[in-house]
């Protein structure tokens, strides 16, 4: 192996057990702690009363989507760049990491600069009413102000993992969580800004964290691809490449929110307001538990790209599979957990005396999911695949068939249909989550045993390529 690699692409390049385990771990880590800031920082703007509350409600969905087309333009990006990378091609990967950030950047610009004189508009449009309205404006003004940062640290972000370099991937998620959690206070209380404050601390972690990739990309220069503008042109082959995976990958996000926003309105037909608490409050203590698993799919796309680029059947399928394995492993620790410390758990949500009256179909609402924990990687680990080796669509079949299509329409049929209540929702979305993920892990298997005959045949037409 050349000596001239950087360790990242001598995990991609290696053994692809120790790879997945390799660059799984820091992405772990990193979401784990992003996660504890998403908390956090929630906490710190609760306490500015119910219409801060409700003016960064007003602005959530649109930061999901800005987040969703900045990550997607990444997932593309770093999928091309590893099957690049596979390939030992490092010309061309370099210029889809050009084409990568270009592409982040623009998009970046079209979605933000254009809304800002119409900002108060659309909040007003949205409901907001008074006082409301100015605090969603004030809070989104400076975010799409800066929405140039948010999706050049998030794009560089994917160029290093595209390269199999997770850890300072990991360094600069954890340096912009922690940097929030320590601002938030500050700007919000200590100075009296309030919840604009809360949008400059997010401002300003953003910023910090792309000043981190700016240095360790376009100064120091010690990663494998190297940013080179000056020889940029574009290639209409590696923007369809990128877009090939990046468009389904923004959709596949934007799918979870639709999910959502249909099983609410099955769950308060049947449940009302209270079991709309016990579903969103469940469903996001049911997410903490799947963390590990998206550090995991970050790690499968880039190692099964790397696989599927050096046409290595092999090791396509060993990084599939062992990611798999693994993942369940860690999703039937979560499910025992959560089963059995399930009234604890709950406690930590309905302390209040209005929130106690959730707490007895919290609990049985956790207890249900945590049936669901191990079989969760089949689906999310098959989509990742499909994202590294470049079929973006398959991955967004199988997140709408999961997501949407069988747990949206099993949870109206045994909630609503066949009035089975709250607990018939829960069945509904257990077995569509369940089917959906068996689903798209058989197509997953199907596909990786089409590609062992392709490249077998790549083989014994080019002799000097070994399939090992």
């Amino acid at each position: 192996m050349d000596a001239n690699l950087t360790r990242g692409v001598k995990n991609l390049l290696g053994n692809p057990k120790k790879a997945i385990l390799k660059l799984s771990i820091p992405m772990m880590i990193a979401m784990l702690v992003q996660a504890m800031y998403n908390l956090v920082d929630a906490i710190w703007v609760s306490g500015l009363g119910t219409d801060a509350l409700a003016a960064v409600g007003l602005f959530f969905p649109i930061l999901m989507t800005m987040m969703a087309l900045s990550n997607g333009i990444g997932i593309g990006g770093s999928s091309a760049i590893s099957r690049r990378i596979g390939e030992k091609n490092k010309k061309v990967a370099d210029n889809t990491a050009v084409h990568t950030l270009f592409m982040g950047l623009l998009v970046g610009l079209a979605v933000s600069l254009p809304f800002l004189p119409f900002l108060k508009n659309i909040f007003l449009s949205l409901g907001a009413k008074g006082k409301v309205a100015e605090m969603s404006t004030d809070y989104a003004r400076i975010l799409f102000a800066g929405a140039i940062f948010v999706f050049f640290a998030n794009i560089a972000n994917a160029i290093l993992r595209g390269e199999g370099d997770t850890k300072r991937a990991m360094y600069a998620i954890i340096v912009g969580s922690i940097l929030n959690i320590v601002l938030d206070p500050i700007y919000i209380y200590v100075l009296g800004m309030g919840v604009v404050g809360a949008a400059w601390a997010t401002f300003t972690s953003m910023l910090i964290s792309a000043a981190l990739f700016f240095y360790w990309l376009l100064i120091k220069r010690d990663t494998y691809i190297d940013i080179v503008f000056k020889n940029f042109h574009p290639d209409g082959k590696i923007i369809k490449e990128i877009l090939r995976v990046g468009i389904p990958a923004s959709l596949a996000q934007l799918s979870m929110s639709i999910s959502m926003f249909f099983l609410n309105l099955v769950v308060i037909n049947v449940g009302g307001t209270d079991g709309v608490a016990v579903f969103t409050t469940g469903w996001r203590i049911f997410s903490l538990g799947t963390i590990p698993l998206l550090g995991m799919a970050i790690a499968v796309t880039s190692v099964t790209g790397a696989a599927y680029g050096a046409k290595n059947a092999k090791k396509l399928n060993t990084a599939y599979m062992y990611a798999i394995k693994v993942g369940m492993v860690i999703e039937l620790v979560v499910s025992l957990i959560t089963f059995f410390f399930a009234p604890q758990i709950t406690l930590a949500f309905t302390y209040s005396r209005e929130a106690k009256r959730i707490a007895d179909d919290l609990v049985t609402f956790l207890r249900w999911m945590a049936i669901n924990y191990p079989t969760v990687p089949l689906g999310m680990l098959s989509s990742a695949m499909f994202q590294g080796v470049g079929k973006g669509e398959t991955a967004l079949f199988i997140t709408i068939t999961r997501t949407i299509i069988l747990s949206v329409f099993l949870a109206y049929l045994f909630g609503i249909v066949l009035n089975l209540n709250l607990i018939g929702v829960w069945w509904g979305i257990i077995i569509g989550n369940t089917l959906g993920a068996f689903i798209g892990f058989s197509i997953g298997r199907l596909t990786i045993r089409k590609y062992r005959m392709e490249f077998k045949l790549i083989t014994a037409e080019n002799p000097g390529k070994k399939d090992i």
